[in-house]
């Protein structure tokens, strides 16, 4: 082969190279184009969520006022999202539309969603409010939102509560959702009322929704509102009218289990988001609640959540696990106003269809994280809800003086209107402000509306109540800063014995294992074991002829202190209980004076007499007639709190052995009882 020859197959190699490189170019710039756009696509393909209707862009929301097909007039907004249609000048939520469901909301129902209060005033017996408004209004209407208002003014009669009532509701473009709030305002010259109960309440529709979700842990397939029907022979009463055993269920998977509402509740501080999930149209329904600063009661009163209907709902006032304690009565020549809310009543979709159950619930804690972050609002309407500008803050650091001084740390701290110790507990008229402090003590307690407060707080572990000596003034843009702050809670000598953890709960007493015949399967193997139904009839069983004797020393508090001091069943009728601490002594200061600090998480008509080493005696000390905050009969394991610091004259007790007799004398039914936070003997100072 001539050289020539050679140089031509050289050449032609380098241009089938040149060629194949350059195809390989081309194929990865092609390859590297198609993962991109995968990587765009991979969001869309694989999100858990949506919040557009199929098909239909999101925009500014609209306002239409039309009449229905039987004449009635509505209102009807949309922003592309959904489509809300309010009954006019009521102000009823009538319908809901969201992605393929016409209605998310009961059609069959009146009343499906809507603001209520329970109201009584002298001569005249209870009463259910709908609040229906007499005067429709646009209040803002614009490219981002609308906000739409339903009033009613009290006209002097006796069919309404005596209040004037805004009912405000705001739709958001781009806003998968209604933020609705309340003005309520009564004039100091209106007759004096008892309001028990305001909230807000929506019915879905029973076809599509029937998963409940109120925190992860607590989320379950539910039994419809008719397998509760007692009449029909679905159901059959049990104890109290909330709760029923489902006998004959449309489904079997729920035959004999208990449906009560009550096993649903939720400390405020928790009740930030729940709802329903419709699994057929993977669709979420939730209530979402930003604040806590309109509710009553403080962080850890229990409020209702989501229950069978399918029901969800807001509560802002009411009496639960409290009673006929909460300030829920208005005199004459008393003027009030309060906002209630913005609430969030949040939807969300899954197109997916993957485990709807996950997604749409993680989806809705995400949203709640946001509307909380978001609070206060800056774009409400109303003059009376104060922006975040026009809010104050208050800083310091708690301290515990017991004995020694120690940083508080996840002490609950907050602002209620001015009162004695812990009377935050029952204060409904005023707004309250809560924290907790991090492990060093150190809080913050901001966006509070201008006015006058109390600095109240508690910290897990010690008994009592903490109250500012001071009242704080909160103006429009201040900052407070308290600096040291010490909480000196009760004691007056050294600990001699304890039963329990001061917690302001029976969390840690013996609850005992639930009847099998009578379950909710939730709660089988759960931390809130409580919340099953008829634990009180337990300790009938488990003493049946004598009462509880626990001996300081040998007995374990979890496993032989029962959870309620309740009555004893024998038969046809209940009996009072008295329950025994037996301990030693190997000395007793006759001249000294002792202290037993009593400490109850809950009472329910119930009268606790002390006695000491003597049975029959006459009772040393009574706490007399208290409590109406029925947490034995709503699984709640604590309501009120009342702490009883008293004074023992050492002539009482005895070197050796000595008794406490602990007897609960009230005896009408199952229900009347207590429980028992912690029990501390403290000897004579030593000061």
């Amino acid at each position: 082969m001539s050289p020539q020859t050679s140089y031509s197959y050289i050449k032609f190699d380098l241009e089938i190279w040149k060629r194949k490189e350059k195809m390989i170019s081309q194929k990865k710039i092609v390859s590297s184009l198609i993962c991109f756009l995968l990587l765009l696509l991979l969001p869309i393909a694989f999100s858990e969520t949506t919040r557009n209707l199929r098909g239909i862009s999101a925009r500014a929301p609209t306002v239409q006022q039309i009449k229905n097909k039987h004449g009635a007039k509505e209102v009807i907004v949309d922003n592309g999202i959904f489509r809300v249609t309010f009954s006019s000048p009521q102000g009823f939520i009538t319908g809901i539309k969201y992605n393929e469901i016409d209605n998310v909301l009961n059609p069959h129902l009146r009343a499906r969603g809507y603001w209520d209060i329970t109201w009584q005033r002298e001569n005249i017996f209870p009463k259910l409010d709908r609040i229906e408004g007499t005067n429709f209004r646009i209040i803002t209407q614009n490219e981002e939102q609308v906000e739409i208002s339903f009033s009613r003014k009290w006209n002097g009669g006796t069919d309404h509560v005596p209040l004037n009532v805004d009912k405000r509701y705001i739709i958001r473009t781009n806003t998968s959702g209604i933020y609705t709030y309340g003005i309520f305002e009564r004039q100091p010259e209106w007759p004096e009322v008892e309001m028990g109960l305001i909230r807000v309440a929506f019915k879905l529709n029973p076809d599509r929704f029937h998963y409940m979700v109120v925190a992860d842990n607590r989320q379950r397939q539910m039994p419809t509102d008719d397998d509760r029907d007692i009449d029909s022979g679905r159901a059959k009463p049990l104890a109290y009218k909330e709760a029923v055993q489902l006998t004959h269920p449309h489904n079997k998977m729920f035959k004999n289990q208990v449906d009560d509402k009550y096993q649903y509740t939720c400390e405020v501080k928790d009740n930030k988001v729940h709802g329903w999930i419709s699994t057929k149209s993977n669709v979420g329904f939730w209530l979402i609640s930003p604040s806590s600063e309109y509710r009553s009661g403080g962080p850890v009163k229990q409020e209702l959540t989501s229950h069978v209907g399918p029901t969800t709902l807001t509560t802002f006032i009411s009496e639960h696990y409290v009673g006929s304690d909460m300030e829920t009565r208005y005199k004459a020549g008393e003027a009030w106003k309060k906002v209630l809310g913005p609430v969030f009543i949040y939807l969300n979709s899954d197109p997916t269809g993957n485990n709807p159950q996950y997604s749409l619930w993680e989806d809705a804690k995400r949203q709640a994280e946001q509307e909380v972050e978001a609070w206060p609002y800056d774009f409400v309407a109303s003059s009376d809800f104060p922006t975040r500008q026009e809010r104050g803050t208050i800083t310091g650091r708690l301290f515990v003086n017991d004995r020694f001084l120690t940083p508080a740390g996840s002490a609950y701290v907050g602002l209620a209107p001015p009162g004695e110790a812990g009377s935050w507990q029952t204060n409904t008229k005023g707004y309250q402000f809560w924290t907790q402090t991090n492990e060093t003590g150190y809080f913050t307690i901001d966006n509070i509306r201008p006015g006058t407060y109390n600095l109240y707080g508690w910290v897990p572990g010690f008994i009592g109540d903490f109250t500012y000596p001071n009242l704080l003034n909160v103006a429009a843009g201040s900052e407070i800063n308290l600096d040291r702050v010490v909480f000196k809670p009760p004691r007056n000598g050294p600990t001699l014995w304890e039963i329990g953890l001061p917690d302001r709960t029976a969390r840690e007493y013996f609850v005992p294992e639930p009847y099998k015949n009578t379950m909710n399967p939730l709660y089988v193997n759960h931390t809130d074991k409580f919340r099953q139904y008829g634990l009180w009839q337990r300790y009938t069983e488990l003493y049946p002829n004598h009462d509880l004797v626990y001996t300081i020393g040998v007995s374990n508090y979890s496993q032989d202190w029962f959870y309620a001091h309740v009555t004893r069943n024998i038969g046809s009728t209940y009996v009072p209980t008295t329950w025994q601490i037996v301990f030693e002594l190997p000395y007793v200061n006759w001249r000294g004076s002792y202290t037993l600090q009593l400490a109850l998480a809950s009472a329910a008509r119930a009268n606790l007499q002390v006695r000491f080493n003597n049975e029959n005696s006459r009772p040393f000390f009574s706490t007399g007639d208290i409590g109406r905050d029925n947490a034995i009969a709503r699984h709640g394991i604590h309501g009120a709190y009342h702490l009883y610091s008293i004074d023992v004259p050492g002539s009482l007790l005895r070197t050796g052995t000595n008794t406490i007799y602990l007897r609960q004398s009230k005896a009408l039914g199952p229900f009347e009882g207590l429980m028992y936070d912690y029990i501390r003997l403290e000897g004579p100072s030593t000061a």
